[in-house]
């Protein structure tokens, strides 16, 4: 069955070539994307979406090429869903990108959009039944600047981390940033628990500002946990009773090794739990 991607509000074949070679994205790398889980057709803590979307346009100094309302993009996603026939989990992207014109001035901050969908196995987050192995990539280091909060389409530590854990036969890969600090994993924030506390890196260590990292710090504390944001290095790691990784399609994956240790996951499967909770409740507070 064909797929429908949507770009600017219209509804075109995923096979429909929409962009050109002078694309800003492709060029120089000017662009950002957000990514959600949905269910059905209700996107997850959709307002942290919007509000994270709002935030990197205005650091990127990117305007709405027409009005975009919070509601009028959540209609789009639901209209995509439906054109595609996904009913169940599925997991949206959407890439914001300032329109073609200027090289590295651009001649406007006008941007462009492109949303597209996939199904996924479960309605709602799953925990990992088997610990992921992990190490540490030190090949290329991720900078602590202020960018590095943000979905940019500048991606590129984070794909030669992929390429290493194919190559390694990893599950996942440690980030470190400029200082030598782990900053989150190739594609996620990362947790470490120690007894009663929750550690995790401040922004200023270069991590992305996730939104199911900030829902999971809300949470953390409802359940109890001492949240301590600081610099993590290799002596957390050796030192944690448990270690998980959070993002907003799979929400918690718990680590089960990194090197010679081996970690629990019992805070891992409470937070799911929690987790799963406020997504119900926060997708029928929304309709």
């Amino acid at each position: 069955m064909a797929q429908y991607i949507c770009y600017n509000g219209n509804f075109l074949n995923d096979s429909e070539t929409c962009l050109s070679h002078r694309n800003r994205a492709f060029c120089y790398g000017d662009a950002f994307f957000e990514t959600m889980r949905c269910l059905g057709t209700e996107p997850f803590f959709y307002e942290r979406h919007w509000e994270r979307i709002t935030r990197s346009m205005k650091q990127l100094h990117m305007e709405w090429g027409s009005s975009l309302s919070a509601e009028g993009l959540k209609q789009y996603i639901e209209k995509l869903l439906n054109k595609n026939r996904i009913f169940k989990g599925a997991r949206v992207r959407i890439t914001f990108f300032r329109n073609e014109g200027g090289l590295y001035t651009p001649q406007d901050n006008t941007i462009s959009w492109i949303m597209q969908s996939d199904a996924l196995d479960a309605e709602y987050y799953e925990l990992n039944k088997r610990g992921l192995h992990v190490d540490l990539f030190d090949e290329a280091l991720k900078p602590a600047l202020l960018l590095s909060n943000l979905k940019t389409a500048n991606a590129l530590v984070s794909v030669l981390a992929g390429i290493y854990r194919k190559e390694q036969q990893l599950d996942e890969c440690l980030i470190l940033n400029q200082y030598g600090r782990i900053a989150e994993s190739l594609s996620s924030n990362i947790f470490i628990v120690k007894e009663k506390q929750l550690l995790t890196p401040p922004l200023t260590e270069g991590c992305l500002a996730g939104t199911m990292r900030a829902t999971l710090m809300e949470l953390a504390k409802h359940a109890g946990y001492e949240l301590i944001q600081m610099p993590l290095t290799e002596k957390q790691l050796f030192e944690a009773d448990e270690v998980f990784l959070t993002n907003a399609v799979q929400g918690i994956q718990w680590v089960g090794a990194y090197k010679d240790k081996r970690y629990f996951n019992f805070a891992a499967r409470k937070l799911i739990q929690e987790l799963i909770a406020k997504a119900k409740q926060d997708s029928s507070a929304s309709k």
